[in-house]
C-alpha cells in the first residue's frame, strides 16, 4: 500500500533517508529520540516537504511529486492546527467540506464522532475557549471524519491526562478496526504503540534504524532498562562501600 523507495530530504546538516514498505490495514507507531526524524518522515509522505530523490508510492501510485491534498492522507500535528476563528463544530466539519456544507448524513456523522470523543456539548466553543486536550480531541475527530486509506498521526495524545488517553487510544483502534487505515503513529510512549500498533520502527539519525514487532521492541527496551538498573546498582554498591 505505502512503498518508500530510499525517500531522502536533506537540509544541511540533516540528511534523512527513508526505505519502508507497510500494507494496508497495517498499524505502525513510530519511536525515536527527539530531533532523529519521525515528524520529517510523516511530512515527506503527507507532502508537506519535498523530497529531493527516491519514490513514494500509494497503493502502487506515485505520489512522490504530488500535492498534499491530492494525497488520499489524513494527518493529525502535534500543533492541533485549528481554526482560530470557527468554532468546535466547523472545525470538525472543514475535515468533510472545505466550504462547510454538510449532508444531513454528514452532520449527522460529525455528531457521532463528537460524541465519541467528548465534544457533544463544546460544539460551539472556539479554540481560544478550549484546553489542550480539548483542543487535540478536535483535531483528531476531525482527521477521522476524512477517513482516507492512510492516516497518519504526530504525538496525537501528548496533551492528553492518562485515562483520556486511553479513551483515544480505544477509539482510535475502534476506528482502524472499521476503516482499516494504514495507520502511522509517532509516539514516545511504548505502551501507547503496544495498546494500538503490533509492528513498530525507530527512526535514528535520520533512518529507519530498526523495524519489527511491538512487542520485541518492548522486551528490548525492558532489558536494557535492567540493564541500566544493574550498573547504577553496582555503582551505588561501590559508592557505599
Amino acid at each position: 500500500m505505502l512503498t518508500l523507495d530510499n525517500l531522502e530530504w536533506h537540509h544541511p546538516p540533516y540528511q534523512m533517508h527513508y526505505t519502508l514498505h507497510a500494507a494496508a490495514g497495517e498499524r505502525l507507531a513510530i519511536l525515536g529520540t527527539s530531533g532523529a526524524g519521525k515528524s520529517t518522515l510523516l511530512n515527506l509522505i503527507a507532502g508537506f516537504l519535498p523530497a529531493h530523490s527516491g519514490r513514494l508510492l500509494i497503493n502502487g501510485a506515485d505520489y512522490t511529486a504530488a500535492a498534499p491534498a491530492a494525497r488520499p492522507i489524513s494527518m493529525l500535528y502535534q500543533e492541533h492546527n485549528l481554526f482560530s476563528h470557527l468554532n468546535v463544530r466547523d472545525n470538525i466539519a472543514i475535515g468533510l467540506s472545505p466550504n462547510l456544507k454538510l449532508t444531513a448524513d454528514q452532520r449527522a456523522q460529525l455528531q457521532a464522532t463528537a460524541e465519541k470523543t467528548g465534544l457533544a456539548g463544546l460544539l460551539d466553543r472556539l479554540p481560544e475557549q478550549l484546553s489542550g486536550g480539548q483542543k487535540q480531541r478536535v483535531a483528531l475527530a476531525r482527521c477521522l471524519l476524512r477517513d482516507r486509506p492512510l492516516l497518519l498521526l504526530d504525538e496525537p495524545f501528548s496533551a492528553l491526562d492518562p485515562a483520556l488517553r486511553v479513551e483515544m487510544l480505544d477509539l482510535l483502534d475502534d476506528t482502524c478496526l472499521r476503516h482499516q487505515p494504514l495507520l502511522l503513529m509517532v509516539t514516545h510512549n511504548i505502551d501507547d504503540a503496544l495498546r494500538i500498533a503490533p509492528r513498530s520502527i525507530v527512526i535514528n539519525d535520520g533512518k529507519i534504524a530498526w523495524d519489527g514487532t511491538t512487542a520485541d521492541l518492548a522486551r528490548a527496551e525492558a532489558v536494557i532498562l535492567c540493564n541500566s538498573l544493574r550498573g547504577i546498582m553496582r555503582v551505588n554498591r561501590v559508592i557505599q562501600a
